[in-house]
């Protein structure tokens, strides 16, 4: 793997930094020099992901999943082994399950929800590297009111236009045809609220998904606090558009998961194993 930088990035990420001094560059997605090395670098940051999730609590007894794409072999994906605690997984404990439902590597339970909703949304969107979802707090709370976020704050501007509503509550997802449904809610956005249930997300790299999933978490928070307490009000239509290029991106979303992959880095390192 060679981390690469690059003296020019996105609009968005030069105006925040403001003008760069010569010799200063923006770090940018790694690229690799093998499957191999990818397929790791992608586990560890899978790992990784669901250190946070427990960080963030937003574990819920042995719901939720996070799962990425399988660099060699896109129609398998990486998930969390049913029942383990988000706190204590590592890289190792990963398993590879493939679209049809078998298990490929590993040697504990796979999630039936997961592998349902999962390859459901790998296989409607071929452009989705990884996919996050949990039975968080705010996010659930959200969820029940059956409306879609509005642009009251910067951060939820991420989600303008760019989020499905799954209104169809079936009970526990394991049926393959209501993940299809899913993934049909979801279409091209980053994320998808599913009524009754959570929020789901997805990015073009593990802590794209992340990221938009502890974002949008929080602005469900907001949301419901600001509701509480009033009448929002909404930023215009235009502005939201303008803010979602700025903080909406693949590169926005992944950049702005930095800081959270270096703490749990440095305080988890044991998720390398």
């Amino acid at each position: 793997m060679t981390d690469t930088t690059a003296d020019t990035t996105s609009s968005a990420i030069a105006s925040a930094a403001g003008p760069l001094p010569e010799g200063v560059t923006v770090p940018m997605p790694p690229r690799f020099d093998s499957i191999e090395a990818e397929r790791q670098y992608r586990k560890e940051q899978l790992a990784a992901g669901f250190r946070l999730f427990g960080r963030f609590g937003f574990s819920e007894g042995v719901a939720g999943h996070i799962t990425v794409r399988d660099p060699e072999n896109p129609d398998r994906f990486w998930v969390n082994p049913f029942g383990m605690s988000f706190d204590q997984i590592k890289a190792s404990d990963l398993l590879l399950v493939d679209h049809e439902g078998t298990l490929l590597h590993g040697h504990r339970l796979v999630n039936k929800a997961a592998f349902v909703i999962h390859s459901q949304v790998h296989a409607a969107r071929p452009d989705v590297v990884a996919a996050a979802h949990s039975h968080s707090l705010h996010g659930k709370a959200f969820s029940s009111l059956g409306i879609p976020l509005d642009p009251i704050t910067q951060d939820a501007c991420a989600f303008f236009e760019d989020h499905g509503l799954y209104s169809d509550y079936q009970g526990v997802v394991d049926e393959l045809e209501e993940g299809k449904r899913i993934g049909e809610a979801l279409g091209a956005h980053k994320a998808v609220i599913l009524q009754n249930h959570g929020l789901l997300t997805v990015g073009h790299s593990v802590a794209e998904a992340v990221w938009w999933f502890i974002t949008m978490e929080r602005s469900c928070q907001a949301q419901l606090l600001a509701m509480a307490a009033g009448t929002p009000k909404l930023i215009d239509r235009e502005t939201a558009l303008l803010t979602r290029g700025q903080v909406g991106t693949h590169l926005a979303g992944w950049f702005q998961a930095r800081p959270l992959w270096d703490q749990i880095r440095a305080s988890d390192p044991d998720l390398f194993d």
